[in-house]
């Protein structure tokens, strides 16, 4: 079987490049400036070669030489962009219609390393966000870069992760080689886990579980596993959520405790914010950042470096490793020319 290489920009905790490593690649290089996820990168895969740095700076350099490979050779470039709001007319101006943006350097990475394949994931909400433009904008560049590109919205409750999760995710394949590479999204999986199918903590110490005050405590007692506020007294609700109660909408977030039999809701880089709780299902508290790494697939051999806090925060913001892996393994299938992917996370090969 063929070796698969990949770079990864902004590569926070290791989601995306875990899984793509389960699928097959090997990564040359990832890039990450926060230094707590770097370091959490670098304490789990010594050997990955960590870039702890400003994805700009590195993206100034003569990558050949930087991730010793040749321009076009790469088969794989990964990661996801924070993407802000792009000044955006119409014109076509390329990569100038994007400079000074965390995409702007993703794209440069893409121009000059010409991979064969591209991944970029993204939160549902770009497709919407300034009424499409900015995802257009994105597409153009793509497109304008020398690419074929499709995309789809991947939830990864349906790819063997217990968590009700969204991800835009887009595809991108080299002009020169869309007559030999097809691609096709991973098939969904015929189980969908939920919560009883991790392993949940009795008591977690301190430095792995932020705890709720007395009175949020004492509220959320009342609470039902698989409820929420409207599931007690609506007095107590009321006093709870203050200005929120006139508000509109359903308010699912506030004081919603998850159930054993359903998937999480999105986990996020904060526990304890009030109009997105996900209490534990068990003991009055939030999930420890262990139980939400599990949530989001991660092997309890993971560690996770830095404070409480950021230890939330990366795990939050990662990309859940059996998705990933999904992702990974339905882009080598279309590099090594397969036929079909299978739901079991492995593949039929076809060979030519």
């Amino acid at each position: 079987m063929n070796n698969y290489y990949s770079v990864e920009l902004f590569a926070g905790a290791g989601g995306l490049a875990l899984g793509l490593e389960e699928a097959g690649f090997h990564h040359l290089g990832l890039v990450e400036f926060d230094r707590a996820a770097a370091q959490t990168l670098i304490t789990n895969r010594p050997e990955w070669n960590v870039l702890c740095e400003d994805v700009e700076e590195v993206a100034k350099r003569d990558l050949e030489k930087e991730f010793n490979i040749k321009k076009g050779e790469l088969d794989l470039l990964s990661g996801g962009a924070p993407c802000q709001s792009f000044s955006y007319a119409g014109k076509r101006l390329g990569l100038n219609d994007v400079r000074g943006t965390m995409f702007f350097h993703y794209a440069t990475f893409l121009h000059k390393l010409q991979p064969k394949m591209f991944l970029f994931e993204n939160v549902r909400g770009l497709l919407t966000h300034d009424s499409g433009r900015t995802y257009k904008t994105i597409c153009d560049i793509f497109e304008d870069e020398g690419y074929s590109v499709s995309h789809k919205v991947l939830n990864a409750w349906d790819y063997g992760v217990p968590q009700k999760r969204e991800r835009l995710i887009t595809v991108g394949i080299r002009n020169d080689l869309v007559k030999s590479i097809t691609y096709q999204f991973p098939k969904e999986h015929s189980y969908k886990p939920v919560i009883k199918d991790i392993k949940l903590d009795t008591d977690p110490p301190a430095d792995e579980c932020v705890r709720y005050s007395e009175y949020k405590e004492k509220v959320f007692s009342l609470v039902p596993a698989g409820g929420y506020w409207r599931d007690i007294d609506p007095g107590v609700a009321k006093e709870y959520m203050k200005t929120c109660w006139d508000m509109g909408g359903g308010r699912t977030g506030i004081l919603r405790r998850i159930g054993l039999n359903e998937p999480c809701l999105t986990v996020l880089t904060n526990p304890g914010m009030k109009q997105t709780d996900r209490c534990h299902p068990i003991e009055v508290r939030p999930f420890s950042y262990r139980e939400n790494a599990r949530i989001q697939t991660f092997p309890d051999e993971w560690v996770f470096c830095g404070k409480l806090s950021e230890k939330y925060k990366q795990v939050g913001n990662a990309v859940p490793v059996n998705l990933a892996k999904d992702i990974g393994v339905s882009i080598i299938s279309a590099l090594s020319g397969e036929t079909e992917v299978n739901n079991n996370n492995y593949v039929q090969l076809t060979f030519y």
